[in-house]
């Protein structure tokens, strides 16, 4: 997500004073707890309900899992394409549609994290989901409150992003346990990172764009999105790395 998508925009001008950034980062932190909740809601429901989850995995007549169904499928990738969509459409669509788009993208993203329930105890789930609130909490803090420019730590951190990307590609292919475990602490240090960078660069975002607009709404938007997929991938690092598999 680019932070000058409105700079031409005469909507875009903020006056730069405190009360409106902390209006801003409130709408950031308040979608993106939203998304959070509806995500943890539909996962659960999903992974409880039977007839819900035989609609995304194939099961063998022992009643083991044996694969994704042609609809599990869809809706593993479906959130990467709102995520585009949010992205390449932010100056077409209204504050609305990409509202409801977004509501849609955590519903669908809370579907397609139901294996975790299935792999995992729930109280495992609980303590990472904790650990990972601390973390992206004091992140969020220190990249709020810090002087120091992060820019060219996100350049090296985005870097690191697309490694671990191509990593776990190959990995679905090598299917190495402990290639996996690398690849979850390195994403555990670069989504620790990217949640203070990515706070900062709201930060700034907030000091320009004119609050209660249509266009503040929509950056409130996309900076909820960028800050839940932090969120969500640094829990997912954790949780491989300290959840323990059941048996």
């Amino acid at each position: 997500m680019e932070n000058n998508t409105f700079q031409q925009n005469p909507s875009f001008i903020g006056t730069g004073d405190v009360s409106s950034v902390r209006t801003f980062m409130a709408n950031v932190f308040s979608y993106m707890t939203m998304a959070l909740v509806i995500s943890g809601v539909m996962a659960w429901w999903f992974a409880t309900t039977p007839s819900l989850l035989a609609y995304l995995y194939n099961v063998d007549s022992s009643g083991f899992i044996t694969g994704r169904s042609i609809l599990g499928w869809v809706v593993m990738l479906a959130p990467l394409g709102l995520v585009l969509a949010m992205g390449g459409l932010v100056n077409r669509m209204s504050g609305i549609a990409m509202l409801l788009t977004f509501i849609a993208f955590a519903a669908i993203m809370g579907i397609s994290l139901c294996y975790i329930f299935i792999l995992y105890a729930a109280s495992a789930i609980v303590k990472v989901f904790f650990i990972t609130a601390a973390v992206f909490g004091t992140m969020a803090i220190a990249g709020y409150t810090t002087k120091t420019d992060l820019t060219k730590m996100g350049s090296i951190l985005t870097i690191g992003l697309i490694g671990i990307v191509i990593a776990s590609l190959v990995n679905l292919f090598l299917h190495s346990d402990t290639m996996s475990y690398v690849i979850s602490i390195i994403g555990v240090v670069v989504f620790t990172g990217l949640t203070a960078y990515d706070v900062q660069k709201l930060k700034n975002m907030g000091e320009q764009v004119a609050t209660g607009t249509e266009t503040a709404q929509k950056m409130a938007l996309m900076g909820a999105l960028s800050l839940y997929l932090d969120f969500i991938n640094l829990f997912l690092m954790l949780l491989r790395l300290f959840g323990g598999r059941r048996d």
